[in-house]
């Protein structure tokens, strides 16, 4: 029993780093959830004797359920209506709790999980355990049964595209003052104003559900977004508060009791250059808890 409880306390310790790998992974908080728990479900069937680094071997069994997860789901996503994005981390207040806290600081940025979801789930184990969490290529090549050159090969072809796409300003001050600006154009139905602050090529991605009959590809160009925005805005662009998601400047609108959609931005060079606005109910649900 003593042995018993020691492991579930290492396991604990470990749990914040697991969540924030496993969402990194899977894009949702409760996937991430699942994989974590079901890691525990392995360690306790397993010789803890014969695990040398206990928190590596937990990332990468992880890592490995997460995989199959994302292999199992992606003959889901082929037939999702718009765009699927990440369930947003959202942060409004110094009363989050500390696993929140810890998945916020330890996992990646919407920008980075919009990539990432374009990377077939092989590419995605690669490049997120090594490059976001350091584990080395021979780990990786043992969950996915291929060498060390191969998972290497996989990572590289990930990071040329995450390096392709936009890379966030990191100054959340200054992203904060340009979702100000947009907010306040949107709330005044300036479409000069918006086209200010949206960067020429600017794509916007809308999740609004899978049963949603208003879903649509994203728009791209400052143009399209700024009407498409200016033919919502006066219904919704008033519920807006200043939030962080995923550690970067957003909008909640709504309230985290009754929230309607979260807009993550990736703010370059001083402009957007994207917005995604999540609005999937079930998606915001974790945002309705309370620590």
């Amino acid at each position: 029993m003593a042995e018993q409880d020691w492991l579930a306390g290492q396991f604990e310790q470990n749990r914040p780093h697991l969540q924030a790998v496993a969402y990194s992974m899977l894009g949702t908080l409760s996937e991430a959830q699942d994989a974590v728990q079901e890691a525990w479900l392995r360690l306790d069937r397993s010789d803890p004797g014969g695990i040398g680094d206990l928190r590596g071997w937990l990332t990468t069994v992880v890592g490995r359920i997460s995989l199959d997860m994302l292999r199992a789901r992606k003959a889901r996503r082929e037939v999702y209506p718009g765009s699927w994005l990440p369930e947003p981390l959202v942060e409004d207040s110094a009363d989050d709790g500390p696993e929140h806290q810890a998945v916020l600081a330890d996992s990646v940025g919407m920008a980075l999980l919009v990539v990432l979801e374009t990377l077939t789930p092989a590419e995605r184990l690669s490049f997120v355990l090594h490059d976001v969490f350091a584990v080395p290529f021979d780990d990786i090549a043992q969950i996915m049964d291929r060498t060390p050159d191969s998972a290497r090969q996989l990572a590289s072809r990930a990071r040329r595209r995450v390096q392709a796409a936009p890379q966030p300003d990191r100054d959340v001050a200054r992203q904060r003052r340009v979702v100000d600006a947009f907010l306040a154009a949107a709330r005044g139905g300036d479409f000069d104003a918006l086209l200010q602050v949206l960067d020429p090529d600017v794509v916007f991605r809308m999740d609004l559900g899978p049963g949603s009959r208003l879903a649509h590809r994203p728009l791209a160009g400052a143009g399209p977004v700024a009407r498409q925005v200016l033919a919502t805005a006066p219904r919704f662009a008033h519920l807006a508060q200043p939030v962080l998601v995923n550690g970067e400047a957003g909008a909640l609108f709504g309230t985290r009791d009754e929230p309607v959609a979260v807009i993550g931005f990736t703010i370059t060079g001083g402009r957007i250059a994207a917005l995604n606005l999540i609005a999937d109910q079930d998606k915001l649900r974790h945002l309705t808890i309370q620590p």
